[in-house]
């Protein structure tokens, strides 16, 4: 009996775990550098800023919101611990998307010290590199 009504209910769509009811938390296509021209542009006509675990090179988009883009060498080691470094990046940047500011493109070289270095340490040290947006919003407010 119980088997015949869950089989029914899941026809009905009445199961919670449905993946178009989810909200995405991703940081989506349109947000990440995908191209090697892209990137190219950003090398030949951006800035570079460094820090004590990244290089960040920026270059303003003229879009409505930044987008991002990391290098990471070989050098760094094995598959396994570059993409362990990429998935940091790309959860600081999901996470920190609305501090950074908008009209930015964002290409990050870590250096080998990213894999091992804690997360909040980590995210502070990309934040200072970046442009804020809060920066932004207080210097565009008139002053009285």
């Amino acid at each position: 009996m119980e088997e015949k009504f869950l089989r029914s209910a899941a026809k009905k769509g009445a199961t919670a775990s449905r993946e178009s009811d989810a909200p995405r938390f991703d940081l989506p296509r349109a947000c990440r550098l995908v191209h090697r021209s892209e990137y190219d542009a950003v090398y030949r006509e951006g800035r570079k800023r460094a820090g004590r675990e990244f290089t960040a090179f920026l270059r303003p988009n003229g879009l409505a919101f930044s987008r991002f883009g990391w290098s990471i060498k070989k050098a760094l080691g094995g598959a396994v611990r570059r993409n362990r470094i990429r998935r940091r990046l790309r959860e600081i940047f999901r996470l920190n998307r609305q501090e950074i500011a908008p009209g930015w493109d964002i290409v990050i070289h870590p250096r080998s010290s990213a894999e091992t270095t804690g997360f909040s340490i980590l995210t502070h040290e990309l934040l200072k590199l970046l442009p804020r947006a809060q920066a932004l919003e207080t210097d565009s407010k008139p002053r009285e």
